[in-house]
């Protein structure tokens, strides 16, 4: 299974209305991101604002398509957008930065074993 990782900055003056947003996800903004493929979806958020997403999908780009095309999607982003920066005009699923893989433990173990035999 493909996996993503990706950064956004929150603006510090809406950490913790991020927060408390997040605890409180609509149930059909949750049942719209299960139904349109992303699995084990997890955000991080540092005292900083940094944000970091992970995200396993099939394609990613086919998963964030399936979102786009639900209302509730837009109407979530577009009350989100108020909470990060520099997002150039983009939602804020649009406008994340991917982060590339460098290190992978069952990855790296896997070639081992397979070495071994």
């Amino acid at each position: 299974m493909p996996r993503y990782c990706f950064r956004l900055q929150v603006r510090s003056e809406h950490l913790a209305e991020y927060r408390r947003r997040h605890r409180e996800v609509w149930p059909e903004m949750l049942e719209a991101l299960r139904d349109t493929g992303w699995r084990n979806y997890s955000l991080f958020l540092g005292e900083d604002g940094l944000l970091i997403g992970y995200v396993e999908a099939d394609s990613l780009a086919e998963a964030q398509a399936a979102m786009a095309g639900t209302d509730v999607n837009r109407r979530w982003q577009a009350e989100m957008g108020q909470y990060f920066v520099d997002l150039e005009g983009a939602p804020p699923d649009e406008g994340f930065r991917l982060l590339p893989e460098v290190f992978n433990l069952e990855e790296q173990l896997g070639r081992r074993a397979d070495d071994a035999v």
